[in-house]
């Protein structure tokens, strides 16, 4: 085993490379180039990324995977501690510093819940999830819970059905031109098109007493491909489970905003949390949807709602009238952090912490299992590397997050429990939620895209025996040849550039969301899929019978996965200067400040026009006589909006960045060594560079959300908005906040660009 040893800090090789040089050609992959260090010590480094490599084995993975998804594993079963436990007794064994860390938090598990319909026919709803022949786990019966949305509100109702598509803010909008209330109904929607959350959230603030949510075959069903188990696609009555909370106001304990919620924590009542709904929600199958769909009358559905049931699409309301019951336990159950850990031998301050939840739905063994036992087979290589003599520069810190699913409860409560060391010590998070077959998948902080892209050329797809940066390239050039959508062409193109492959913005929907958008910390989520199928998500139907047929039959990509991310940590860990290159980020701001003028000028065109077709009674001429239908409500006029402070900033970073390149090439063509001292200050701005990106005061109407580049929008749950402040306030057309944070985020902005412009003078310094 190859001992590292500390080596001073060549500027030559690594400040070009570490802090916002030019782009290198992927094809130029030499250890010499490797993001972060000089020549030497790169090849030391690819010579122990090597040997790290070669200890891997597919046997591990497909052996823990079978065991910690063996039985139900939800927050709360005997199983998920039990899956603590077994996880804590590895990191021991492969010699980590480990410990299990508990929180205690209000999880509701369903007691009773009913559907029927109850006009104009009569039918009783399924509700759960038959065995599947020959997949043993689909038989077990114990410790399955029956499914649901968890933070749904409780409620024993009746009312008229309507159908509201994919019940966001555009489907209410069609619905009331079609003179359809939903107020004191029941609504149906259907998977997809966005968040599941926003569903029943919309659905209540449109006065809807109750909210299901049912998957149609056209997102995951028989439209896609042979269901299970002939093939990986969703059956009729599998059901896809998930949490309705309102995580885009804070995730975690919605008791405990803020705040770790350990045993003695202040909480708030149950009926003060703004994160919990207010009316029941029930997800069910198409099995159970078709009947109660059937029995719709009203308006047939626009072309655009229609999905790939059998039936014409009808929106209600009534004559369908449903019951619909949820009554749950609201208890605090106990969730169980495994926290490990190897010291730093020589910037032990420096955190670089990875990550994977471990609770599933019910066995959970795609998601998340799949990734989580290739972290434990990166530890155990790690683990014994360290045993042989190996120290990494920074410490690393391995998190297996307990109650992911129902909220991002396991990490976001050790976040805000360890929100102070973590701010002083934290330089990076790297996360993995699944993995299957296919194609690599990579969001985060765009200082870390080159990074990333370095890593994927240097770990070979087993599939192809090409590296996998050269297979997503040639993935991303042939869907945009072969058409698709306008992001799918501009990926083709950025992938036929030769350049680097961007990685995308993070939203939420994982672990990484309380550690970038709460405390700004550099961020990553990676995994491999596109392959094998889909249709058995948060389903009692993800089992290792499932997996090993579609996912991933040889186990393989989990042994990928471990390589790629067993680089980036140990790159990260063991770089002289953090390998992060800024000036993408700069790029890719100015991309972002782009497309908010291009939305300004699109929101401006479509008022002007919507307003001329209303005064010219366009839309009531061209609506059908027979079947009318209102035009829409009139738009707000749009005033002028003053992107100008956002604007400056913007181009006064990348001013500042080509001062920075001057400055360090500078020393770069004097072929100087970096004292010590300077080095370590240099790693400790480039440590807190993403933390520059937040503003205390957060974001409008929910201040956890702190950054001010990346967050997850009020609208669309997981997805991202970038410049949140400004981009989403001019989407709802509320236009002195569009101005405010323009101004907001300038100042951000500013802040970041002050801590480039101390870089270069330390540079200079030099």
């Amino acid at each position: 085993m190859i001992r590292m040893t500390t080596k001073p800090l060549l500027l030559v090789a690594c400040l070009v490379t570490a802090l916002g040089a030019a782009s290198t050609a992927n094809g130029d992959q030499s250890a010499g180039n490797m993001l972060g260090f000089s020549a030497n010590t790169a090849a030391s480094q690819q010579k122990l990324e090597e040997s790290f490599d070669a200890q891997l084995q597919a046997s591990d993975i497909k052996s823990w995977l079978k065991s910690m998804s063996s039985e139900p594993n939800q927050v709360g079963s005997p199983h998920d501690k039990a899956n603590a436990e077994f996880v804590l007794a590895k990191f021991k064994e492969f010699g980590w510093d480990a410990r299990i860390e508990t929180f205690s938090v209000l999880y509701p598990t369903p007691k009773k819940v009913q559907l029927q319909l109850i006009a104009p026919t009569h039918y009783d709803a399924v509700l759960r999830e038959p065995p599947i022949p020959g997949d043993p786990s689909t038989d077990i019966t114990k410790n399955v819970l029956p499914p649901y949305n968890a933070y749904g509100g409780d409620g024993d109702v009746t009312g008229e059905l309507v159908y509201a598509n994919y019940g966001l803010p555009d489907d209410y909008a069609e619905l009331a031109r079609h003179g359809i209330d939903v107020r004191g109904k029941i609504v149906i929607t259907r998977y997809g098109g966005g968040w599941r959350g926003l569903k029943p959230e919309l659905a209540q603030e449109h006065g809807a007493i109750g909210c299901l949510i049912y998957s149609d075959p056209h997102e995951d069903g028989y439209f896609k491909g042979d269901v299970y188990p002939k093939g990986s696609w969703r059956p009729d009555q599998g059901v896809q489970r998930g949490s309705v909370a309102k995580m885009q106001v804070h995730p975690g304990d919605p008791l405990t905003p803020n705040i770790g919620s350990t045993k003695d924590a202040k909480r708030l009542a149950i009926k003060d949390a703004k994160t919990i709904l207010k009316i029941p929600v029930l997800p069910i199958s198409y099995g159970d949807a078709t009947p109660l769909l059937e029995a719709l009358g009203g308006p047939i559905a626009p072309d655009s709602w229609r999905g790939s049931l059998p039936m014409a699409y009808h929106m209600g309301s009534g004559p369908a009238k449903v019951h619909m019951v949820v009554e749950s336990d609201w208890d605090q159950k106990t969730i169980y952090d495994v926290i490990a850990k190897l010291k730093g031998s020589t910037m032990p301050d420096q955190w670089i912490i990875r990550g994977n939840h471990r609770d599933g739905w019910v066995f959970g063994t795609e998601d998340p299992l799949s990734s989580h036992v290739a972290m434990l087979e990166e530890a155990k290589v790690l683990g014994a590397m360290y045993k042989k003599g190996w120290r990494p520069q920074r410490t690393i810190v391995y998190g297996s997050w307990d109650g992911e699913e129902p909220g991002l409860l396991g990490s976001t409560e050790w976040v805000e429990t360890h929100a102070k060391e973590l701010s002083q010590k934290a330089v990076l998070y790297i996360n993995t939620d699944g993995t299957s077959r296919g194609f690599l998948g990579a969001g985060g902080s765009h200082s870390l895209q080159h990074l990333v892209n370095q890593v994927a050329a240097d770990v070979t797809d087993p599939e192809t025996n090409v590296s996998v940066e050269k297979r997503l390239r040639a993935h991303l050039m042939t869907t945009g040849h072969e058409g698709g959508s306008a992001e799918a062409k501009a990926q083709a193109k950025a992938a036929a550039s030769g350049g680097d492959l961007p990685i995308e913005a993070l939203g939420s929907g994982s672990d990484f969301t309380p550690f970038l958008q709460h405390l700004g910390i550099a961020s990553l989520n990676v995994g491999f899929g596109g392959e094998g199928g889909g249709g058995v998500y948060h389903s009692a139907y993800d089992t290792f019978d499932h997996y090993a047929r579609f996912s991933d039959p040889k186990f393989e990509y989990g042994v990928t996965l471990a390589k790629v991310v067993g680089r980036l940590v140990m790159r990260m860990a063991d770089a002289d200067v953090l390998p992060m290159r800024f000036s993408d980020f700069s790029a890719k701001l100015t991309e972002y400040m782009g497309e908010l003028h291009q939305l300004v000028a699109k929101t401006r065109a479509a008022t002007e026009q919507q307003h001329r077709l209303l005064d010219s009674d366009a839309f009531k001429l061209a609506a059908d006589p027979l079947d009318p239908v209102a035009p829409p409500v009139r738009e707000s006029d749009m005033p002028q909006i003053d992107l100008k402070p956002l604007d400056e900033s913007i181009k006064k970073l990348a001013r500042s960045m080509q001062a920075y390149d001057a400055a360090y090439k500078k020393v770069q063509d004097a072929g100087y060594r970096m004292p010590k001292g300077q080095e370590r200050q240099l790693n400790e701005l480039i440590g807190r560079m993403e933390a520059s990106l937040t503003d205390p005061a957060g974001l409008p109407g929910r201040t956890w959300f702190k950054h001010m580049v990346y967050a997850p929008g009020m609208l669309t749950g997981y997805g991202v908005k970038t410049l949140p402040g400004v981009r989403e306030a001019l989407e709802a057309r509320r236009w002195n906040e569009a101005n405010e944070y323009a101004g907001v985020t300038a100042k951000v902005i500013d802040g970041y660009r002050a801590q480039i412009e101390k870089a270069t003078a330390l540079l200079n310094k030099s």
